[in-house]
């Protein structure tokens, strides 16, 4: 996990130095919400080319999956990173535009099962999730200032790639999300 982490911080100090043209470095907050948790975390893009981004997202992961996942209650959380490209629709890297990401989470649930009954059952399963998604939203620049808003949607698989404990909930996912941030 420490190596992975330095691995993370050497990208997102390194992206900067992607392109030295004139393609811009955004870096800001984001959230995502799903039916079974929330994702905040903050995000530094960097353009190159005509339209082109690298994303890398640093984050945590609420999760409540109630009784839909494997278990008839599950609750955790954990944190995680995103790598991502970011292709934009116009050469002014605004409006819109669409994504492939992959999420890594190290997440931690607890669970029940036969909740409220004598025989009720709990415990605890660590899970490392791998979660690629395609993504389309629409970049603001309000005011035209550097200033910047995107609303997203975002739908993927979500797997379970390492499981301590019993199963706990995988499958699809849809995320709606927006970001903020400031373009430099």
């Amino acid at each position: 996990m420490k190596k992975q982490i330095i691995y993370i911080f050497f990208l997102l100090f390194s992206l900067p130095l992607i392109g030295q043209d004139e393609a811009p470095l955004d870096i800001g907050f984001e959230m995502q919400a799903y039916p079974t948790g929330l994702i905040p975390g903050v995000y530094i893009e960097k353009g190159w080319g005509n339209r082109n981004v690298a994303k890398l997202r640093i984050g945590y992961n609420w999760i409540r999956h109630r009784d839909l996942g494997v278990q008839e209650d599950e609750r955790g959380d954990g944190f995680g990173f995103t790598l991502g490209y970011k292709r934009y629709f116009n050469e002014e890297f605004t409006g819109f535009f669409s994504s492939a990401k992959c999420d890594i989470w190290w997440n931690s649930l607890d669970w029940k099962d036969q909740i409220g009954m004598p025989n009720e059952i709990s415990g605890n399963t660590d899970i490392i999730v791998i979660q690629p998604t395609l993504e389309v939203g629409y970049l603001f620049l309000p005011f035209d200032s550097n200033l910047h808003i995107s609303p997203t949607v975002s739908f993927g698989y979500e797997v379970n790639v390492r499981t301590r404990g019993e199963p706990v909930g995988e499958g699809a996912i849809l995320l709606l999300g927006f970001q903020i941030g400031k373009r430099f």
